[in-house]
């Protein structure tokens, strides 16, 4: 009979998105209780391009936080541009609250627009990268008109990251939010340099929840989810003990006009739920003993970063009650911001701290 508790350390949570302004203080609260380390998304507008914006950016999020989880840290990554200098990059090593640069492909997603035009344009700063043991974390799709939005990940790996990976071994990349079984065929051959991280809701929904019985903009994400066969290759990735894949949620708030409109934006709000949902997909795994490894250990240990020290409990109920999903919504001084939540993933969890 399988276990319905489980204790962990505190978790980490490796790609989180805040926005700013009213949204950044409305949504902060629901990773800053629970999460030890978040890092945090430049992708601002204007972007977060330099280690002071980075700083300057931190202070809001501290700010925002709450006060009752002393081992909260906001680790902040810098906005990847074509004009990015190495100088700059010398200026990350050593700021301990910058941790990472975030290759976003320009057009490739949300606030995107001034990312890498062309990998080669970067490489003089990506060398640098190497040499000061700064990792990047990259989005890895390419942004060509011709490439079907389904193969734009499959596509990246062969032009841009595969060939990177032979030019520099030693550079520490991170694909962030995996989505097919090629990603992860690829990260899982290579060295301990590589890694990739997953989001909850890329491993309970499919694009079937995306498209049948009608357009569910709140499952609309980028990259967008795949096929089931992908999916399964993400849940076998996350709950098989590999440290090459950890979790980070991308969690990214909008406003729910945003969402729900004939252009509506990529992504899901899973701040407040991820964790949970998480602990049902290693539950029906039959791996809840590995769930630490994915939320609190093997991130901090790519990022070289100790462990939290605190523990949280969660506790699975046999009675499953979806009724009051709405409920992660947040009321914030813009208007409503909707939270994921799917009825085909039982919601049985819920922790102490």
């Amino acid at each position: 009979m399988r276990e319905n508790t489980v204790t962990i350390r505190r978790p980490d949570d490796w790609h989180l998105h805040l926005r700013d302004g009213a949204l950044l203080r409305a949504v902060t609260p629901c990773s800053s209780f629970l999460f030890g380390r978040v890092m945090i998304m430049p992708n601002l507008v204007p972007p977060v391009t330099t280690v002071e914006k980075a700083l300057a950016y931190r202070e809001r999020v501290l700010q925002a936080a709450v006060k009752s989880n002393p081992q909260f840290q906001p680790l902040m990554g810098i906005y990847l541009t074509d004009n990015t200098t190495v100088e700059e990059i010398d200026r990350v090593a050593v700021s301990p609250e910058v941790a990472a640069v975030k290759l976003y492909p320009a057009g490739a997603t949300t606030n995107s627009a001034g990312g890498v035009t062309r990998i080669t344009k970067v490489m003089p700063v990506l060398e640098r990268m190497a040499l000061k043991n700064i990792p990047l974390m990259v989005h890895g799709e390419v942004v060509d008109a011709d490439i079907d939005i389904f193969d734009r990940e499959a596509v990246f790996i062969d032009r841009v990251l595969e060939p990177l990976r032979k030019r520099l071994p030693q550079l520490r990349i991170v694909l962030e939010h995996v989505t097919t079984k090629q990603g992860v065929d690829f990260v899982r051959e290579q060295t301990a340099t590589m890694a990739a991280t997953i989001t909850m809701h890329h491993l309970v929904i499919n694009r079937n929840a995306l498209l049948v019985g009608g357009i569910k903009p709140h499952n609309y994400c980028l990259p967008v989810a795949k096929r089931e066969e992908h999916r399964l290759a993400l849940v076998q990735a996350a709950t098989g003990g590999d440290p090459h894949f950890f979790f980070g949620s991308d969690s990214a708030p909008h406003l729910r006009a945003a969402k729900e409109s004939a252009c509506g934006c990529a992504g899901c709000f899973t701040a407040g739920c991820a964790l949970l949902y998480l602990a049902e997909v290693f539950y029906q795994a039959d791996a809840l003993e590995k769930l630490e490894g994915f939320v609190s250990r093997y991130g901090a240990s790519f990022y070289g970063v100790s462990e939290n020290t605190e523990n949280i409990s969660l506790c699975r109920s046999e009675e499953a009650d979806n009724s009051d999903l709405p409920a992660g919504d947040i009321l914030s001084e813009e208007g409503i911001i909707t939270a994921f939540a799917t009825p085909d993933v039982p919601l049985r969890w819920n922790y102490t701290i």
